[in-house]
């Protein structure tokens, strides 16, 4: 009879093999610049730098792609890299892009505007949380995320705030003499917010094979994409996360209106 071992969980302290292997370096130098970036746009946001602080959330978000990656291209996972990484999701796109938009338009909303920082705030803790605890969950599907993830999400609000610094419009200005910024504000940080902690599928990459060959058109593609966003960062930026933010919400209409015509 043939026994098959279980896999240890990156999760569990407990594991032998996590516990032996330590801290590694490399993986961990890439989480601490997120870290750091995601601070730097805090202290950029309390002295009034909002682009910078948006442009910051975008490296975090870079550098926090990268950590994973690098970590398993060289076999260094561990169970503190895990935990490092998610306390560092935490305060680059949990609190800082909360921060942000607070001091950037929400402020003078008093209690409203300090509430829907909090809203984000709160729904990326408990994405991260919930995240965490499916990590190991053979039956999920690793082609889809649950929820928005946070660094989607936060970088939706950021490149909201860069896109306005890019036209000169402050989070206190009244868009075409009809829509005040601030509510904007307010309305598109409470939808990060939820989309968050939602049980919409967004699609996650994982499935894709950076080893397999691909078509011409996709290489065109990508410098196409590299072209767009080296000519305007903040419009390209921001719509693409833009349309990923909504395609949740598209996937689930395209679900219900499919089990509405398929025949019973």
């Amino acid at each position: 009879m043939i026994e098959y071992k279980q896999k240890p969980s990156r999760r569990n302290p407990e594991s032998p093999s996590l516990r032996e292997r330590g801290i590694y370096l490399l993986p961990n130098l890439f989480t601490t610049a997120a870290l750091f970036a995601g601070f730097y746009a805090i202290v950029q946001a309390m002295n009034g730098n909002f682009e910078l602080a948006a442009i910051a959330i975008f490296i975090a978000m870079v550098m926090d792609g990268l950590d994973g990656r690098v970590a398993r291209m060289t076999n260094t996972q561990s169970a503190f890299g895990a935990e490092y990484d998610s306390l560092s999701d935490m305060v680059s796109f949990g609190v800082a892009p909360a921060l942000i938009l607070y001091v950037w338009a929400l402020k003078p909303l008093g209690k409203l505007g300090w509430l829907a920082a909090f809203i984000y705030c709160a729904c990326a803790a408990l994405r991260l949380a919930r995240f965490n605890t499916k990590l190991d969950d053979v039956n999920q599907d690793k082609r889809y995320f649950q929820g928005l993830p946070s660094p989607a999400a936060a970088a939706l609000l950021a490149g909201f705030v860069w896109v306005s610094y890019e036209y000169g419009v402050s989070g206190r200005d009244v868009f075409f003499g009809v829509l005040k910024m601030k509510w904007m504000a307010w309305c598109i940080t409470v939808f990060a917010g939820a989309s968050m902690v939602s049980d919409l599928r967004y699609y996650s990459g994982k499935d894709i094979n950076l080893k397999a060959s691909v078509p011409f058109f996709v290489i065109l593609g990508i410098m196409l994409a590299f072209v767009l966003i080296s000519y305007s960062p903040p419009e390209v930026l921001f719509l693409i996360m833009a349309v990923y933010a909504l395609s949740g919400y598209a996937m689930w209409l395209r679900g219900k209106f499919t089990s509405m015509t398929v025949p019973k």
